[in-house]
């Protein structure tokens, strides 16, 4: 690919080039930006997706209803003796009557709730298993007769719904890139065919003179390389100023799903990458338009 950006000069007079002057570059450049966005928005979702599902697979917490508090300390007492010596619980933390507190002031107020309602106790577990409907089953049999009030929440079953926003938003970020992809090779065939029409009468010149099809088309791919390249090079630039500045402005939040999301060294180079790949789809284009319509005329 790196020897269609080499012609003679003799080549060049063939077909004279725009000197990026054309709106082939800008458009490709146009191009490249959205794509370069949509895709970088897409393995952001994606890891923020696979961050967030890290950090809540295996999260459960039980909580222990019982009204009367006696019945429910005695229950709470059993299931920590159960949970300790059960396989799949890798680690437990009972939350204190402070923290409980503390989660209930927001809603309750700042009085000592305590004195009029009994509040639940809770016991966080990290599992060494993912919170499947297995493990949720195994641990509510276990509980069943230590804790019979017991009840058991995975934490990534509260999030269900922000998965399922995460993963139709990946699939609109690929929608998305496909139709950048073909409205990206629909200006190229446009592009190519204009500039056919404008040159047939040195291509048929070329054609006398014992030029074949294919070094008429490698004249039109080299163009159609540089404009590609030139295109490239700016909206790889534009689009990486803003990632840049939209990256701080996101790292200042600190929030959950913010701070899980992020592009990582493969995602850079995947990145890389879409300029590369524009560049070799124009050219390709290029080259069966040119072929295409070349073998219509004869």
């Amino acid at each position: 690919m790196i020897g269609l950006f080499r012609a003679t000069a003799a080549e060049r007079r063939l077909i004279p080039e725009g000197r990026l002057s054309g709106p082939m570059p800008w458009v490709i450049a146009i191009m490249i930006l959205f794509t370069v966005l949509a895709v970088a928005s897409g393995l952001t979702l994606r890891s923020a997706a696979q961050g967030i599902n890290a950090d809540l697979a295996g999260r459960v917490t039980v909580q222990i209803v019982a009204a009367d508090p006696v019945q429910q300390a005695r229950e709470r007492e059993a299931a920590e003796a159960m949970l300790d010596g059960l396989d799949i619980v890798a680690s437990r933390r009972t939350l204190s009557d402070a923290e409980l507190q503390a989660l209930l002031t927001p809603w309750l107020g700042a009085e000592d709730i305590a004195e009029t309602i009994t509040i639940p106790a809770m016991i966080d577990l990290d599992l060494a298993v993912p919170a499947d409907a297995a493990a949720l089953d195994r641990l509510q049999q276990a509980l069943a007769d230590a804790a019979p009030s017991a009840q058991i929440d995975a934490h990534g079953a509260w999030l269900r719904p922000v998965f399922d926003l995460l993963g139709s938003l990946q699939i609109l970020a690929i929608i998305l890139v496909t139709l950048l992809v073909i409205a990206t090779a629909s200006a190229v065939v446009l592009s190519v065919r204009s500039s056919l029409d404008t040159h047939r009468a040195t291509i048929n010149v070329m054609h006398l003179l014992g030029a074949t099809d294919v070094q008429v088309a490698r004249l039109f791919q080299r163009r159609i390389a540089l404009d590609a390249a030139f295109g490239s090079l700016v909206g790889v630039v534009i689009a990486g100023v803003l990632l840049l500045l939209l990256g701080r402005q996101v790292s200042r939040l600190d929030a959950g799903l913010f701070a899980a999301g992020g592009l990582d060294w493969p995602d850079i180079l995947a990145l890389a990458l879409v300029p590369i790949a524009v560049i070799a789809l124009s050219i390709v284009t290029a080259r069966i338009t040119v072929l295409v319509a070349l073998r219509k005329t004869l």
